[in-house]
C-alpha cells in the first residue's frame, strides 16, 4: 500500500498560485440579526455601516427576507419596501439577496398566485438581485411560480434543499429534488442548513453527488448551532461547493452562521481565496461590537455557544431566539426544556417535516402548545390543521394517523398544488380599507401578506408623530434595561395620577356633556365603564377622582392636581357570572378573522359545539377558540385586537 503523501507548506504556497474563486454571501443584515437578536436590527443601524460592507468585496449581501419584513412590521414601526430602498441606494458594488419562502412568500401560509407574482416584480424593482427560494417541505410544486416569475422578471433563481435528516431524507432523494428544480431553470443551488445539522462527512457526501449529477453552481448555508459548520464548510468547499454563507464575527456562531474572519484564515491555508477587504472587515467588527448591547435581549441569548440538543430537536438558528420569546411572553420560558423533548415527537407526527419558516414555527409551536396545554394536540392553531390538510404541500413522510384523525376530525387532506385551490387575490385585496391608509402598491402587498400586522402599522403610521404609540421593540428593550440598572432609591415625588393632558381632555369632555343638557353618558372602554352627568361627577372604575377637580388649571410647581381623597387604582373588568370562554394561553384576541372580515359571533348567537367563536394570535400563528359545547354568546368581554393573558375570560356564554 502506497504511504499518503503529507502536504507542506512548500505544498500549500505552490497550490496557492492557482487561486480558485470562493464567493462569500454575508449573512449579518438578515439571518444573522434574526438568528441571534430575534431580528431586532432597524434600519438605521443598517445605514451606518451598509457603504463599509458594500466595499467588503462578497458575492452577496442578503439583506431581506425570512422574518425581516414581518419584525419590520410588527416590532420595529417600519416600512419593509423603504429599508430594502435604503440599501439599494447605497449599496452599489455588492448584490443584494433575499430570502423567499416560495408560495408563502415571508408569511406562514400559501399565497395565490398573483401576489407571488407582484411581490417578486416589486421586489426586484426595489432592489433584490438574488432571490434564494425554499420550500419548507421541499415540495417542487411550491416553487415554480416563484422561480418562474423571478427568472421573467429578471433576477438570479437560486433553488434550495431544505436540509433535514430524517429515515425519509436520503442523498438519493435530495439529487431528485435538485434535478427538478433546475427542470424549472433555477440558476444556481443552495443547501440550506437551517439548524445547523450537516455534518462535514455528510456535506461531503451530498456535494460530491449534486455536483456529479446536476453540473449547477452550488452554495452551502449552515447555522454554528451545533459546532460543526466550519468544518462542513471546508467540507464542502473541497467537494465542489463554490460559495459559502457567513456573518461578520461580533454576529456570528452560536445560533447564527460561521464568522467570515475565521472562514477566511481556514481558506488562506489552500487555493481558494475570496479576496476580502481585511480593513472593512475590521470596521465592520467594531461596529456591531458596539451595537449588540443596545439590540440583544436577554432572552434572546442561549445558555451555551454550543447547543448538542439541535442534533436530537432539529430547531433552526432563527427560531431558537424566537422560540426563547415567545416562551417568556407566555410567562413559560422555564418548559423550554419540556418543548425541546416534545418537538421530535410532533415532528415525526407530522411526517418529519424539515424544521425551516414556516414548518419550524408550526411544528414548534405545536410542540409548546402540548407542553403548555398537559394534552397533546388538545389545542391545535390553524396553521397546524392546514399542513395536516395538505394546505402546505407534501410531508416527507407519511403522518400518524391518530394524530390527523385528531386534528381533521372528519375531515379529508387534499392531494393537488395548495395554490391551485386559491383564487386571485388582488382585485380586491383592500375592499374595505380607508384609502388614506395605502400609500403605495407596496402596502397593498404588505396588507395581502399580513393584514392585522400590516393595518397596525399603517394606522400608527397615519398618525403625527405626537400621537404614536412607542415602538414595540424600544419597549423591550428599555424594559430590559431599566430591570438591570433599578433606581437605587424609591423616588420621593408621587407619581401623578393622570397626565396634564388627560386633564385636559377631560374637562373638555365635561364640558360638552354640559353644553348637551343630557343628564348622563357612560362610555365603555374593554371591561371598564365611566359616568360623567351633567354636574361632571363620575362613576365607574376608569378614574376614582372627581372630574371637576380636572377642570382647575394645574400649578406650574406640581405634576397634577391634588385630588380630595386618595386616588384607587384602576379596578379590573368584573368576571363574568356564568361560564366564559377563556385565552388558553397569552396573545391578542380577535373577533374576526381580518379587517373588513365578519366577526365569528355576536352577542345573542346560538352557536354550535366545536364551531369557532374567536381567534387568539401567539407567537405568530392563530387559534381559533372553539365553543366548548353548544351555546348562546351573552357578552363580548374584549375589544378586538386587544392582548389577553392566559385564562382570562373573553366571552360570557350560556350553555344551551
Amino acid at each position: 500500500m502506497a504511504k499518503k503523501k503529507s502536504i507542506g507548506t512548500q505544498d500549500i504556497i505552490r497550490d496557492s498560485i492557482n487561486h480558485i474563486p470562493l464567493r462569500i454571501t454575508d449573512t449579518t443584515l438578515r439571518d444573522a440579526h434574526q438568528s441571534l437578536w430575534a431580528t431586532r436590527m432597524r434600519t438605521a443601524d443598517i445605514m451606518k455601516i451598509i457603504d463599509v460592507v458594500d466595499n467588503v468585496g462578497y458575492y452577496s449581501l442578503e439583506v431581506w427576507g425570512g422574518a425581516t419584513f414581518d419584525v419590520c412590521l410588527r416590532f420595529l414601526r417600519e416600512d419593509p419596501w423603504e429599508r430594502l430602498r435604503q440599501i439599494k441606494s447605497r449599496a452599489k458594488k455588492t448584490p443584494l439577496q433575499m430570502l423567499l419562502r416560495g408560495q408563502n412568500i415571508l408569511g406562514y401560509k400559501n399565497y395565490p398566485d398573483d401576489v407571488v407574482e407582484r411581490f417578486i416584480a416589486l421586489a426586484i424593482e426595489n432592489g433584490v438581485d438574488i432571490f434564494r427560494i425554499f420550500d419548507a417541505l421541499n415540495d417542487t410544486r411550491n416553487l415554480e411560480v416563484a422561480i418562474k416569475c423571478v427568472k421573467k422578471y429578471g433576477g438570479h433563481a437560486q433553488g434550495t434543499i431544505s436540509y433535514t435528516v430524517s429515515p425519509v431524507h436520503t442523498v438519493d432523494k435530495y439529487v431528485a429534488i435538485a434535478q427538478e428544480q433546475i427542470a424549472m431553470g433555477i440558476d444556481s443551488l443552495c443547501i440550506k442548513d437551517m439548524a445547523g445539522i450537516l455534518s462535514p462527512i455528510a456535506a461531503e457526501r451530498l456535494v460530491s453527488a449534486l455536483v456529479r449529477e446536476t453540473k449547477i453552481p452550488i452554495q452551502v448555508h449552515s447555522h454554528a448551532t451545533s459546532g460543526m459548520a466550519s468544518a462542513t464548510y471546508v467540507e464542502s468547499v473541497r467537494a465542489g461547493a463554490g460559495a459559502i454563507d457567513c456573518a461578520i464575527s461580533p454576529m456570528a456562531g452560536f445560533s447564527s452562521q460561521p464568522p467570515v474572519e475565521t472562514m477566511l484564515a481556514i481558506f488562506s491555508e489552500t487555493h481558494y481565496h475570496a479576496n476580502l477587504d481585511q480593513e472593512a472587515l475590521r470596521k465592520v467588527c467594531k461596529f456591531f461590537l458596539e451595537l449588540i448591547p443596545t439590540r440583544q435581549l436577554s432572552a434572546h441569548v442561549a445558555d451555551n455557544i454550543i447547543d448538542p440538543e439541535v442534533l436530537l430537536h432539529h430547531i433552526p438558528g432563527g427560531m431558537i431566539s424566537n422560540l426563547r420569546g415567545q416562551l417568556a411572553q407566555q410567562g413559560a420560558l422555564d418548559k423550554i426544556d419540556q418543548v425541546f423533548e416534545e418537538l421530535p415527537k410532533v415532528r415525526a407526527d407530522l411526517g418529519y417535516p424539515p424544521l425551516v419558516t414556516p414548518t419550524s414555527q408550526i411544528i414548534g409551536i405545536q410542540a409548546v402548545m402540548n407542553v403548555i396545554s398537559g394534552d397533546r394536540y388538545s389545542l391545535v392553531s390553524q396553521e397546524v390543521k392546514d399542513y395536516a390538510k395538505g394546505l402546505y404541500g407534501r410531508s416527507p413522510a407519511p403522518m400518524d394517523k391518530a394524530v390527523i384523525k385528531k386534528i381533521l376530525g372528519t375531515e379529508k387532506p387534499i392531494s393537488g398544488r395548495p395554490a391551485d385551490l386559491l383564487q386571485p387575490m388582488l382585485p380586491d385585496a383592500t375592499e374595505g380599507v380607508d384609502p388614506k391608509l395605502i400609500k403605495k402598491e407596496e402596502d397593498i402587498i404588505s396588507y395581502c401578506l399580513f393584514p392585522e400586522v400590516a393595518m397596525d402599522y399603517f394606522k400608527w403610521r397615519a398618525l403625527p408623530p405626537e400621537q404614536r404609540s412607542p415602538i414595540p421593540a424600544d419597549v423591550e428593550l428599555k424594559k430590559q434595561m431599566d430591570s438591570k440598572n433599578p433606581p437605587s432609591a424609591p423616588a420621593q415625588t408621587a407619581t401623578p395620577f393622570l397626565a396634564q393632558s388627560d386633564y385636559n381632555s377631560i374637562s373638555q369632555l365635561v364640558d360638552k356633556v354640559s353644553a348637551l343638557n343630557f343628564s348622563q353618558i357612560t362610555i365603555q372602554h374593554g371591561g371598564s365603564t365611566i359616568s360623567i352627568n351633567a354636574s361632571g361627577v363620575t362613576t365607574g372604575p376608569l378614574v376614582s377622582a372627581p372630574v371637576a377637580a380636572a377642570a382647575a388649571p394645574v400649578p406650574a410647581s406640581t405634576t397634577a392636581p391634588a385630588p380630595t381623597a386618595a386616588p384607587k387604582a384602576a379596578a379590573p373588568a368584573a368576571a363574568p357570572a356564568g361560564p366564559s370562554v377563556n385565552a388558553p394561553l397569552n396573545g391578542t384576541f380577535y373577533r374576526s378573522p381580518g379587517p373588513g372580515k365578519p366577526e365569528f359571533c355576536q352577542e345573542g348567537d346560538e352557536m354550535a359545539e366545536g364551531a369557532t367563536v374567536c381567534i387568539v394570535e401567539a407567537m405568530k400563528l392563530f387559534n381559533p377558540i372553539k365553543a366548548p359545547y353548544r351555546c348562546k354568546i351573552v357578552k363580548l368581554l374584549i375589544p378586538h385586537g386587544t392582548p389577553v393573558k392566559k385564562d382570562e375570560p373573553m366571552i360570557s356564554i350560556q350553555k344551551l
